[in-house]
């Protein structure tokens, strides 16, 4: 696969292989007579949150089995503003740990005085850490982000944190597969994130549960390495285990020259290894769900679940037009939202915005949003934290940042802020927040928030607009 991969070539092979086969025996030390597996795990990611799993280590007296293959990351507790000076006594406490652990681990860490620090599932791969054919784990279930680049990425909860430390290893059950395929071209200001939220929907938050997404199709293969990072982060939010998009030449073109990436001959190796990745022609997948990406519109979140979205141009479901199961689940987000059904998306107030997150934290999200706020007022607050340090330098050369702060948003370090509610970046009870985040359950921005999740683009246009709008318009002309 790379040559930063261990091979375990025992388990049977028979017929045509998908993307996820091939990852999937290749990492396979040994099977169970349950049917669960043993997988060698090439990365690991910590971070702050991690310490559950370094205290059982330290309760037993283990040391980790691979150090080098182990990274900290200081991201969720990150503040984005007065880093030299934390106020908050617990959140101090909890990055010193980390570097504690870092320190006598002996790990790498990306901590808040590192030009590189940033959100785990954005400096991975900006780092070059993430690589096709890799085994990837984290104690944070949007790890599938990292299935873009072809690998075997997905998140784990602290006792598997602790096992994969004292390891390298983790016992997972084999998940079934499924295709996503995504035909066609998308249109005008129609992104990833509209893509994800459109197949969720479509599917219900539960629609691919026990289930390794592949997603593929000529709308797929168009996208940008950003924009599939934020397909397979998303992946979750519809059940899946992990999302995975085959390795191409927009992938390598991403990964050259990346400080952890292969070189030299071993980059020319890597290719070799990475070019028999994609599934085998005539593999079969235990699911295939097609979608036309014609019919894709720029889609965001009306209620406390991402499958509860619809495109801008929709009205609000009304719940007595619904089964009963249903009805109970629309009225209660829709009481909570502070909605009324039947009425239009379209022109409902919002209250602040934020741009950011694991999801759309990276260089081109924030370029589709300064395209279209450039030259406009914000009328409503907001927030833009880029999602590393990297982002935040390179947004910062390119002018977007005043782009930003001239239309009266607020530029602040990076981390992962108001998608967890942290650091003071909250929505206050019964506000309304135009997010472009992953999650929009309750209390998810803070208690009583009301968060409606949608692209960085459509996130802009509530900016300039003060409303949920269709960003289409507005991108009119722009170049």
């Amino acid at each position: 696969m790379t040559p930063a991969a261990r091979h375990f070539p025992n388990s049977e092979v028979s017929g045509a292989q998908t993307l996820f086969d091939k990852l999937w025996r290749a990492h396979e030390i040994t099977r169970r007579s349950d049917g669960v597996s043993l997988l060698w795990v090439d990365r690991h990611l910590v971070h702050e949150g991690s310490h559950h799993a370094f205290a059982q280590l330290a309760a037993r007296g283990i040391d980790l089995a691979e150090p080098h293959l182990t990274y900290a990351v200081v991201d969720h507790y990150a503040p984005t503003r007065n880093r030299e000076n934390i106020a908050d006594a617990d959140i101090k406490r909890m990055i010193e740990t980390l570097e504690k652990n870092a320190k006598k681990h002996g790990l790498k860490l990306f901590g808040l005085r590192d030009p590189n620090q940033g959100i785990v599932h954005v400096l991975g791969p900006e780092q070059g850490l993430t690589l096709p054919g890799l085994t990837v784990n984290c104690g944070d279930s949007h790890t599938s982000t990292h299935g873009a680049f072809g690998a075997l990425a997905f998140g784990i909860g602290a006792t598997e944190v602790a096992h994969v430390m004292a390891t390298q290893t983790i016992w997972q059950s084999r998940p079934k597969t499924m295709r996503i395929t995504v035909s066609g071209a998308l249109g005008a200001a129609v992104s990833a994130k509209d893509i994800a939220l459109h197949w969720i929907a479509l599917l219900g938050a539960d629609g691919a549960r026990g289930h390794a997404i592949e997603y593929a199709g000529a709308a797929v293969r168009a996208l940008s390495m950003e924009g599939r990072m934020t397909l397979c982060n998303l992946s979750i939010e519809g059940g899946a285990r992990l999302g995975l998009i085959a390795p191409d030449t927009t992938t390598f073109a991403y990964l050259q020259g990346r400080p952890y990436a292969p070189q030299g001959h071993d980059w020319a190796r890597a290719l070799d290894d990475w070019a028999r990745l994609p599934s085998d022609p005539d593999a079969t997948f235990d699911r295939e769900v097609e979608i036309d990406a014609a019919s894709i519109a720029p889609t965001l979140t009306w209620g406390t679940s991402p499958e509860e979205a619809l495109p801008i141009t929709a009205t609000l479901p009304d719940p007595a037009g619904l089964d009963p199961n249903r009805a109970a689940r629309a009225r209660d987000a829709l009481d909570y939202m502070g909605l009324t059904p039947g009425r239009p998306l379209a022109g409902t107030p919002v209250d602040q915005v934020f741009i950011g997150s694991c999801t759309n934290g990276r260089i081109e999200d924030l370029r589709l949003a300064a395209a279209v706020i450039k030259g406009r007022r914000a009328k409503v607050p907001g927030l833009v934290a880029p999602g590393s340090a990297l982002v935040k330098a390179q947004a910062e050369a390119e002018g977007l940042d005043r782009i930003f702060s001239e239309a009266g948003l607020e530029w602040v370090a990076a981390g992962c802020s108001m998608c967890v509610g942290m650091n003071g970046d909250l929505v206050d009870p019964g506000k309304r927040c135009a997010s472009s985040t992953n999650r929009n359950f309750k209390g998810r921005q803070g208690r009583g928030a009301r968060t409606h999740l949608m692209s960085p683009a459509m996130v802009a246009a509530a900016a300039v607009t003060g409303t949920l709008c269709d960003v289409r318009p507005l991108l009119e002309g722009c170049a």
